[in-house]
């Protein structure tokens, strides 16, 4: 079984109709969202065995929120429930598809999560990412959970997935990202994450734009190489730990980089983007959907994987992460669309 912990939330994304002639303002639709929520029913749609921990709320979100992982197959016995109300993340669509986020959070309920006794048997990886790990008091609960797990020897993963609104002291935030590096064996990044946790800027000084993408969704083409400041921090991130790095590079798909100095791209799938709500959770979904299928959720049997085998884990994740920007919201593919 995969593990993912982290927060659930509802995502108010506009709406494609036209507002009501003389209104300014675009209704706002509720969507079910939080990067680790889409990860796991992502898992779930795979057909990977998957449990969701979290704190989320009793209120109608959360239950629309539990039925959803339900829905696709997810395992909701490690949630929690409380009385608080629901984080809310209003989305702006920019016109190619990005999308960035406003939050209220502030005393939700995923807030408060707690670490549990234990996780289950048979529990083989554990992802996290995104708000739960920037948000106190949760944040602390969820770092101790890694740190826990991974010395008992279950395989971790991260994406950060940063979101600079929440966090209020970037430099403290990147050195508390550096120390959870000796504690993972994957990392996963969007190549705009990279540069900000490198301190390097973003657009053409820093080698890397807004493309349509840019938060995580490989959409098509290929080409054009690593930011110098990227791949010198990626080189860093490893030697602390991780056995593999993926990098979500917008139109120019996906590169990984091994700790042992290996480095594979894959190009993206051409694809309409509706939005990219949801595509880099997508991508932690199938890389380790295909990283199981490979037999390879352990460190060692990461560090083990040849060029061949990275290709083709990489393909199957821009595969998939091209559905989900197909349509709107985070709408995660089932295995039967990824089979053909």
């Amino acid at each position: 079984m995969i593990v993912v912990a982290g927060e659930a939330l509802i995502d108010l994304v506009p709406s494609p109709q036209p507002s009501a002639p003389g209104d300014p303002l675009p209704a706002l639709l509720p969507r079910r969202g939080g990067g680790p929520y889409n990860t796991a029913l992502a898992l779930g749609r795979l057909g990977s065995p998957t449990a969701f921990c979290s704190r989320i709320s009793t209120d109608s979100f959360g239950e629309a929120l539990l039925d959803g992982l339900r829905g696709g197959g997810v395992d909701t016995s490690l949630v929690q429930r409380g009385g608080e109300p629901t984080t809310l993340a209003v989305a702006d669509i920019s016109p190619d598809g990005s999308a960035g986020y406003g939050f209220y959070a502030e005393g939700t309920a995923d807030r408060l999560f707690a670490v549990p006794p234990a996780l289950p048997e048979g529990v083989r990886a554990l992802s996290l990412g995104t708000c739960s790990l920037v948000l106190e008091p949760g944040a602390s609960a969820y770092e101790v959970l890694l740190r826990r797990e991974a010395r008992r020897g279950v395989f971790t993963a991260l994406d950060p997935n940063i979101r600079p609104g929440l966090i209020p002291d970037a430099d403290a935030y990147r050195a508390r990202f550096r120390s959870w590096l000796p504690d993972l064996g994957l990392l996963k990044l969007s190549e705009e994450d990279a540069l900000w946790l490198a301190g390097a800027p973003a657009g053409p000084a820093g080698g890397a734009g807004r493309a349509a993408g840019g938060s995580g969704v490989p959409a098509g083409g290929a080409g054009g190489g690593l930011p110098d400041a990227v791949v010198a921090a990626a080189r860093e991130w490893l030697a602390a730990g991780p056995a593999a790095l993926v990098l979500t590079r917008g139109g120019d798909g996906l590169t990984v980089l091994t700790r042992d100095g290996g480095e594979v791209t894959v190009p993206g799938e051409p694809v309409t983007v509706v939005d990219t709500i949801g595509a880099g959770d997508t991508v932690n979904a199938a890389l380790l959907h295909r990283l199981d299928a490979h037999g390879a959720l352990s460190y060692a049997a990461v560090a083990a994987l040849g060029a061949d085998d990275w290709w083709d884990i990489l393909r199957f994740a821009a595969r998939a992460a091209a559905v989900t920007c197909s349509r709107a919201g985070a709408e995660p593919p089932f295995a039967a669309e990824l089979a053909a």
